[in-house]
């Protein structure tokens, strides 16, 4: 299963990495970071120093501790969160245990769910399209709403289901695909094209 670390020779920057983007609106100091992700505190200075100076992270004093948090401006910001996204967390699990949930061909997070941010009431934070095992899925997505400490919304449907839906325009199909997203599974052309009538 890929990991970043395939990409990244420093295991210090991609627990950092993780940390941050798993929690996008956070905002933490160098001994918190250092004991959050388990690491010397040297190495967690030099990897603030080197993403501070690259723009993956700004900083801002506030009393006398100097605070660091993502810059959301940075040129890779959305591929980085993707790359998190995919390896970390719930998209991992969901990845980890593939065989176990079904054969999904999709498996789709909102950018909203990504990013930790608020949904509307109706909004869909997850959507698995193919054919997917409830009771092997439903703890992993239990173990995250602990994390998260609120519901996720989620939606399952087989490829006919939502083939049929896409090709008749169902709004609600519609209102999923429109919004920003992150793919865990599958194609991300192939889940948004247009197939002919069904």
């Amino acid at each position: 299963m890929a990991k970043l670390t395939d990409f990244m020779i420093s295991k210090v920057r991609v627990k950092m990495l993780e940390l941050f983007f798993k929690n996008p609106g956070e905002l933490y100091y160098v001994r918190q970071i250092t004991r959050l992700i388990d690491e010397e505190i040297n190495a967690v200075r030099r990897e603030l120093d080197r993403m501070n100076q690259t723009g993956i992270l700004s900083s801002e004093k506030r009393g006398n501790r100097l605070y660091y948090y993502l810059n959301k401006k940075y040129d890779f910001y959305s591929e980085l969160l993707r790359l998190v996204a995919k390896s970390s967390g719930l998209g991992k699990a969901i990845k980890k245990k593939r065989k176990d949930i079904g054969n999904p061909k999709f498996v789709m997070f909102s950018s909203k769910f990504a990013q930790k941010r608020l949904r509307g009431r109706d909004e869909v934070d997850i959507l698995l399209v193919g054919n997917i095992k409830l009771q092997q899925l439903e703890p992993l997505v239990k173990a995250e709403e602990k994390i998260r400490g609120h519901e996720i919304n989620f939606t399952v449907m087989t490829v006919e289901e939502f083939d049929f839906r896409k090709a008749r325009r169902d709004p609600f199909v519609n209102e999923i695909l429109s919004g920003g997203r992150i793919m865990i599974i599958g194609d991300e052309d192939a889940l948004v094209e247009k197939n002919p009538e069904v």
